[in-house]
């Protein structure tokens, strides 16, 4: 991967700091999608289910 410049580097850095929020949920999502695709098993896959769901309930009842 080429070196990035110092104004990109910094530019990276304000944005990190200013969407640490975003960061969060893009790191998450991340991890789930990497969990559900490569490890989980058909246990985990029924659970993951029944999480997802109780938050599409919760979603639609607010």
């Amino acid at each position: 991967m080429a070196e990035l410049s110092e104004a990109r580097r910094k530019a990276n850095k304000k944005w990190n700091e200013k969407n640490k929020d975003k960061q969060r949920i893009y790191q998450y999502r991340s991890n789930a999608k990497h969990f559900i695709l490569e490890m989980a098993n058909e246990k985990d896959l029924d659970k993951f289910t029944d999480y997802i769901n109780q938050r599409r309930t919760e979603l639609n009842n607010n």
